[in-house]
């Protein structure tokens, strides 16, 4: 078997998938569930329920407040507490309603059969019809930034798509949520991809998989057998395969242009294999998205396990139902090691982005103290971007950054893979320095597009 892979840079992390072969089960309900308001890039949805409404599974509880924004539903039946503000992955507190469990009743108008519904069946759906419900169920992005899907499902007039390309390479040494989802739902998958293809008028696809899923590579390769137009590729193991402009490249041979360019600019509508499901859902069964597959995991951890978990539902119950946290010295991530964002306290909710949640333990929770760049340049043939991480953190790391020189050297190129901290000898904190370096240049150039 020949795989594929990016051509620029990339890393090769050693593998701790403990949980690829633990089927996924269904995470407790909580007591109260917190929805953020804000599980997507941008605008923050607004609310349309108030204290003392009762709501069930599946109700709309927040409406987009602007074009790339997206809903929110209630993932709960039972009574709205309050609207707070509450703490997410990021650590800062956001608005957020608080819905009090009482229950498990859902919206009659989602299907919760196990009928396969195929989209052979349905001549009536078109791509408008497609992409509608996909907006009014809610889905987004669920691998990455959280972009509000039906947008990518309706590209601008200047770009033309020409196939769908299906991201199930999951390239974090921990994470095994896709792999589970791609093991248990392969055939609502490949009706996913199917009604992508439609909404997008393209009919070609291709679905990549590294090749540390044999399983799932084969068992897709099954699946797609009798259709032609939609190609499984094999992929070589490296980090981070799992980046948009990395898959276009290993699957299609296309580069993308820098910033503000994105991949349908050659061709190519990328969508997570997470995100694929839920738009199966969200068209054919009209269930909107308040649940999704989420990895607990670490070599320390008494119970690990892969669980189908409502939206809102606090990490600590999760971490509670793997056995609780390890003695020692932990870190707690939402993410994985390489991508995932420390948290600072467990009463984090689950959001539609959050495919993990990692303890590291031990010396795997410390960093390393950093001491002086060598020059050995290990960051530059590591990063996948064809950046000099060096440099943009030590622009960044200035007293007074020079904006415009970091601007030109493409610091908003950077994808936060992280593997240029990864690779460096000498324990540089070069993503940290570039993230904020990155943050203060997107700020002058929202500024200055707003002259």
């Amino acid at each position: 078997m020949k795989l594929k892979t990016f051509r620029i840079g990339g890393i090769h992390p050693k593998d701790y998938k403990i949980t690829e072969e633990m089927m996924a089960q269904m995470a407790p309900l909580p007591k109260q569930v917190v929805l953020p308001l804000s599980q997507h890039i941008g605008a923050p949805a607004k609310p349309v329920v108030q204290k003392g409404d009762k709501v069930k599974v599946g109700t709309l509880v927040a409406e987009p407040s602007g074009f790339v924004s997206a809903p929110v539903h209630s993932s709960v039946s039972g009574t709205v507490a309050k609207i707070d503000n509450c703490w997410d992955a990021s650590g800062y507190r956001k608005p957020a309603i608080l819905i009090d469990v009482d229950g498990d009743e859902w919206e009659e108008t989602i299907d919760r059969s196990d009928k396969l519904e195929k989209l052979a069946d349905h001549p009536e759906l078109t791509a408008e019809e497609i992409v509608n419900r996909v907006k009014l169920a809610g889905v987004t992005g669920m691998g990455g930034a959280g972009f509000p899907t039906f947008i990518k499902l309706t590209p601008p007039p200047t770009a033309k798509a020409e196939c769908v390309i299906i991201n199930g390479v999951e390239c974090e040494p921990y994470i095994t949520a896709d792999y589970r989802l791609m093991m248990e739902h392969s055939d609502e998958i490949i009706e996913g991809v199917k009604i992508l293809m439609k909404a997008v008028n393209v009919d070609r696809a291709y679905i990549g998989i590294e090749a540390n899923k044999p399983k799932a590579i084969d068992l897709f390769e099954m699946k797609c057998y009798g259709f032609p137009n939609i190609e499984v590729v094999a992929l070589k193991q490296r980090y981070p395969q799992g980046g948009e402009k990395q898959l276009v490249d290993a699957c299609i041979r296309r580069q993308v242009p820098a910033p503000p360019a994105i991949p349908v600019n050659v061709g190519a509508v990328v969508q997570n294999v997470g995100t694929t499901y839920a738009v199966y859902q969200a068209v054919m069964k009209r269930k909107p998205l308040f649940e999704r597959y989420t990895t607990v995991t670490g070599k320390e951890v008494a119970h690990p396990g892969n669980f189908l978990v409502r939206m809102g539902t606090p990490v600590s119950v999760l971490i509670d139902a793997c056995g609780g946290i390890p003695d020692g010295d932990n870190k707690i991530l939402s993410g994985g090691p390489m991508m995932g964002k420390s948290l600072n306290t467990t009463e984090v909710p689950v959001c539609k982005g959050t495919n993990s949640i990692t303890i590291l333990t031990g010396e795997d929770a410390v960093r390393k103290e950093p001491t002086p760049c060598i020059r050995c340049a290990k960051c530059v043939s590591a990063c996948p971007m064809g950046l000099e991480p060096y440099l943009l953190a030590k622009l960044s790391e200035m007293p007074k950054p020079d904006l415009d020189k970091l601007e030109k050297e493409d610091v908003v190129s950077c994808i936060s893979c992280g593997s240029c901290q990864f690779t460096c000898p000498a324990h540089r904190p070069l993503l940290d320095s570039i993230s904020i370096g990155k943050g203060k240049v997107m700020g002058a150039i929202r500024a200055r597009n707003a002259k």
